[in-house]
C-alpha cells in the first residue's frame, strides 16, 4: 500500500504511474490519498479500508490493475 498526502489528483496519478514503473509491476499495489476523514483513523483501520477498496476495484483478483 502506498499512501499519498498533500497531492492534487493529477500529481497523485503521475506518482502512481511512477511507482508502478519503478517497481516494473504495479499489480497488487494499493494506492490511497489522505482525506480529512481518514487522517483521524488508526493506521490499521486505514490499511484495512484501503485493501478492501482495492479488492473491490480489482474484482478481488490479485494482480489486477485498476489504473
Amino acid at each position: 500500500m502506498v499512501l499519498f498526502h498533500g497531492l492534487g489528483q493529477d500529481e497523485a496519478v503521475k506518482a502512481m504511474r511512477a511507482v508502478k514503473a519503478a517497481l516494473e509491476t504495479g499489480n497488487g499495489v494499493a494506492f490511497a490519498m489522505t482525506t480529512e476523514t481518514n487522517l483521524g483513523w488508526t493506521v490499521a483501520d486505514l490499511v484495512e479500508h484501503v485493501l478492501e477498496e482495492h479488492a473491490q476495484m480489482t474484482g478481488g483478483k490479485p494482480g489486477a490493475d485498476p489504473l
